[in-house]
């Protein structure tokens, strides 16, 4: 469905392009009045719709509405966007594979063909999210990793394993390979698609919200969660509203000591304060053409940081010569450059398209900058970077007996700051302490004294640096800061310059071509040399991965309550993420990364601090061994070459013996072990018939929870650790798993017992039924006075009398990330309709793709304003309508008191495209998509 057309080309867009003897059919955009104005990224979501036309979902009235696109009017057209392929990461991507999986059982029951159940468009997945960083800072760190994270995760990639082998069209990265956004730009990324004789433009949703680094190759996409995911895999289209595009010129270029990392914090600050949610966000201009790839590739990644859906660099002669480095076929190259210039895809920076808004950076104006301590927005330039550390750490300390330290009573230093001894310290000297007052520039101290094994004796303070890390994602698919950060620990090594004994350092590349070009330069002894020892290819310190301290220097932080640091190359440092040990988390370049390791703290002035003393006795500052931009040029022009690509991606899906060795199932159909607690047949096709039974109105229903305004997707959705005396806990005790085993939520997410028990379970979800109550709990009217009890045990015992569930909420219900097991939970404890005043428009598409009806208020009234307390029983009457084919635009809403007064309403009914009619007519999409397998 991805690559072929019903037929219908109400504006004669379908045409062929000749390409170095092949012919291929395309949609030609010049067909479309108004499409040469449109910013790139709406003229690839025009040829989607022209691609696609149906004359149902897509309409020539949605063509010309995209076409016609005003650029200043509010987004309230909605259109299906089909997207060419999907990317998954392993924490999301199980649950994809384990439907899948279940639909191959289904069809066999119905006496259909299991083999004929396959992704309809590519789907790649890169297993690059269970690596734990439990060793560092020793040769052998990466091997023992791999080993911890085949022992933790066996069950997943023996699953993962046997549909690399059972599914056409679906492939597996295996681990210790590579993160899947710089896989995807590095080999997986087609930039134009070809398929089924069609050539058309290369997009992607993933199920990583980093998905969008591939924006900066010119490829359009985004992340999603699991539901979409699995509808695009199926073939399915992608609700979405015609975008605001956000237009950004790019001037001037990088000026020395500045790197990538810095100008997308800078680009990051700005868009940020700008306010791009929702949008797409383009960049345009003479500038551009200076951009390499790999800092495109930087700040596309970071668009979730700034809000955007995407943000997208158009296609140009830096994009050919990304894709001839990496060793894409010149028949592909050939292609991408012919088909852009045919559709007007490719960059003209003479011709400005129209644009939402615009902003402007002139990158000579960037300047070395980290961010922190808590959202990547809050930019912070590095020279300020030490009196924003000690304004900062005052939020995080409440301690009256902690001193302020560094400066007497009248602001000034106490000391030259050549010879402070900093928080951390291992000198001998104590610190001179005065009674500051608040603001004279101070900063709270608790000198503690650690003595860590293998490590020594050594003093602690607030603001020490407890972890530099040079994680993958954002930074490490981009040679100049990756070739920068290791000069940097050339120099460092050649001055006699140590990393602190209590920093963990650690470099997880985000593919092994980053191993090639750092042995072909000779530089990893200098890495080793500090600390930076490889420590496994994949998502590491950014999602919480970083592993744990050392015993001694974690004792110390909690019994003390520090306010220690980490320091990271990622793209998220929001609190309690990094490290539960951790409180301020900064981002910062890779280079940075490793002058934060030497320093040893935060409370350091770069400027005016030495980083040590050197081997001939004399200080050294961050500026004398920071490496010029000549010098990071010339290591990337000697290092790095196509054939480190073709080598490392020659056969990237094979992966090593590990992988090979598996003892994986055989056949079309899974073999679920019964005794897994990490994958388990979901009850989605449990009693499905070949064609849907009619929909039914909705009688008796009790509510489950009644929710306020905002109530997001983190709030329903299962995350985080497990709590023993949860019913998630529970379970797992009760199948003979230990406490110290239970893992995540997010590694259990194809086992759906395990998450149906973490939905609605947030200890910060308030549900109004209960007063002053926190967390998943809820009032269980099956019970006599209907008394509190978990939201899992009440849904069981409704369930055992057959009363279906209702929720209601409040204003922007589901917002946030668009999480499938927010929607799947929901459907999974028996939740038959959602009434709120207003939804975020995924979560209402996703809870039709489970089933559920999504019910609004009428305008201007809430449940409080109807007298609804949440102890009433509902009747929905007029759903049946469905069944004629006509969706209704209400429905009625009965609700009965005890005390036997009604309360009646017609409830608006967000059923808003005839696909998610189909779907819901169906009990949700993947009944739907079966049974068009069956048919098929």
């Amino acid at each position: 469905m991805t690559s072929t057309n019903s037929g219908r080309d109400s504006f004669g867009a379908k045409g062929t392009l000749q390409v170095g003897g092949t012919e291929h059919e395309i949609f030609r955009l010049s067909a479309v009045d108004g499409a040469e104005r449109l910013p790139f990224s709406l003229k690839v979501l025009l040829e989607n719709l022209l691609r696609t036309e149906d004359g149902a979902n897509v309409t020539a009235d949605h063509i010309r509405a995209l076409a016609g696109w005003d650029p200043a009017a509010e987004p309230d057209t909605e259109i299906q966007f089909t997207p060419a392929r999907v990317v998954m990461q392993d924490f999301t991507g199980v649950p994809c594979v384990v439907d899948l999986a279940t639909m191959r059982e289904a069809v066999t029951e119905l006496g259909g063909d299991p083999a004929k159940v396959n992704p309809l468009a590519p789907a790649e997945l890169v297993i690059d999210h269970s690596v734990i960083i439990d060793v560092f800072g020793r040769p052998d760190a990466f091997e023992r990793n791999v080993d911890f994270e085949y022992q933790r995760n066996k069950e997943r990639y023996q699953f993962l394993r046997w549909g690399q082998r059972a599914f056409d069209e679906f492939k597996v990265v295996p681990p210790g390979t590579g993160i899947v956004h710089q896989v995807n730009i590095e080999h997986l990324a087609r930039v134009v698609m070809v398929r089924n004789g069609q050539a058309y433009p290369d997009t992607v949703v993933g199920t990583d919200s980093h998905t969008t680094m591939v924006n900066g190759l010119g490829v359009l996409g985004w992340g999603v969660g699991g539901i979409e995911a699995e509808a695009a895999m199926l073939g399915q289209p992608v609700s979405m509203l015609i975008p605001k595009v956000v237009g950004f010129k790019l001037t001037g270029e990088i000026p020395a000591g500045a790197t990538a990392t810095d100008v997308v914090l800078t680009i990051t600050e700005m868009l940020r304060r700008h306010g791009v949610v929702g949008k797409f966000v383009e960049f345009y201009g003479e500038g551009v053409s200076a951009v390499p790839l790999a800092n495109r590739a930087t700040i596309g990644n970071m668009s979730p940081e700034f809000g955007s859906t995407a943000a997208i660099f158009p296609i140009d002669d830096e994009t050919i010569r990304y894709l001839k480095l990496t060793g894409r076929s010149d028949e592909q190259i050939a292609l991408v450059e012919a088909y852009a210039k045919e559709q007007g895809l490719w960059h003209d920076p003479s011709r400005e398209p129209v644009f939402s808004e615009t902003l402007e950076l002139d990158l000579s104006t960037v300047v070395p900058s980290i961010a922190g301590p808590k959202r990547p927005q809050d930019r912070i330039a590095l020279a300020d970077s030490k009196a924003a550390f000690r304004k900062a750490v005052r939020d995080y300390t409440d301690d009256p007996e902690a001193e302020v330290t560094g400066v007497d009573e009248a602001g000034r230093e106490s000391f030259p700051a050549s010879d402070a001894p900093a928080p951390g310290t291992d000198h001998d000297a104590k610190p001179v302490v005065f009674s500051a007052a608040e603001g004279c520039g101070g900063r709270p101290s608790k000198p503690v004294t650690v003595k860590s094994e293998g490590r020594g004796e050594f003093v602690l303070d607030h603001g020490a640096v407890v972890i530099a890390s040079i994680t993958s994602c954002t930074n490490t698919s981009n040679p100049s800061v990756m070739l920068g950060a290791a000069l940097l620990a050339k120099n460092a090594v050649e001055k006699g310059l140590t990393v602190k004994p209590w920093v963990k350092t650690s470099m997880a590349p985000g593919s092994k071509v980053v191993t090639d070009y750092y042995e072909k330069a000779g530089l990893w002894p200098y890495l080793e040399k500090l600390g930076y020892h490889l420590v496994g290819y994949g998502c590491t310190t950014c999602i919480g991965n970083s592993g744990p301290l050392g015993e001694a220097i974690s004792a110390a932080i909690n019994e003390h309550d520090l306010a220690v640091v980490s320091v990271l190359s990622g793209n998220r440092n929001f609190e309690g993420r990094i490290n539960p040990d951790v409180k301020m988390n900064y981002l910062a370049s890779p280079p940075l990364v490793i002058a934060y390791a030497l320093a040893g703290t935060m409370d350091f002035d770069f400027e005016t601090q030495p980083l040590g003393t050197g081997s001939d006795g004399e200080p050294v500052f961050l500026k004398d061994i920071w490496p010029s931009p000549a010098d990071v040029a010339a290591v990337i022009e000697n290092s790095i070459s196509q054939e480190m690509f073709t080598k490392d991606y020659a056969d990237v899906f094979a992966g090593d013996e590990r992988w090979r060795s598996l003892p994986t199932p055989e056949g079309d159909t899974f073999d679920w072990d019964p005794d897994s607690t990490y994958v388990r047949k979901p009850p989605y096709f449990e009693g499905m018939r070949a064609e849907p039974d009619p929909v039914q109105d909705i009688t008796g229903a009790r509510v489950l929870a009644k929710l306020g305004d905002s109530v997001t997707t983190d709030h329903i959705s299962p995350a985080g650790s497990i709590k023993p005396d949860s019913p998630a806990g529970k379970y797992l005790i009760e199948h003979g798993v230990d406490r110290k085993d239970f893992n995540s939520y997010g590694s259990r997410r194809g086992n759906h017992e395990v998450m149906i028990r973490g939905t609605f379970a947030n200890i910060r979800l308030r549900n109004l039924l209960l007063d002053g109550v926190s967390g998943g709990y809820t009032r269980d009217f099956t019970q006599e006075g209907g008394p509190q009890a978990f939201i899992y045990d009440a849904a069981q015992n409704y369930a055992a009398k057959g009363i279906p569930l209702v929720v209601l909420g409040g204003k922007e219900y589901g917002s946030g990330s668009s999480r499938d097991w927010a929607a799947k939970g929901t459907a999974l404890l028996g939740v038959k309709a959602v009434i709120v005043e207003s939804f975020e428009r995924i979560h209402r598409s996703n809870l039709i793709g489970m089933g559920v009806l999504p019910l609004q208020f009428p305008a201007g009234e809430s449940a409080d304003s109807l007298g609804l307390d949440g102890t009433e029983t509902f009747d929905i009457t007029g759903v049946t309508a469905l069944n004629e084919g006509v969706t209704p635009r209400t429905v009625h809403v009965t609700a009965r008191k005890d005390s036997g007064e009604t309360v009646e309403f017609d409830a608006i009914v967000r059923i808003d495209t005839p696909g998610e009619a189909d779907y819901y007519r169906n009990g949700g999409i993947l009944q739907y998509v079966l049974r068009g397998m069956l048919r098929g």
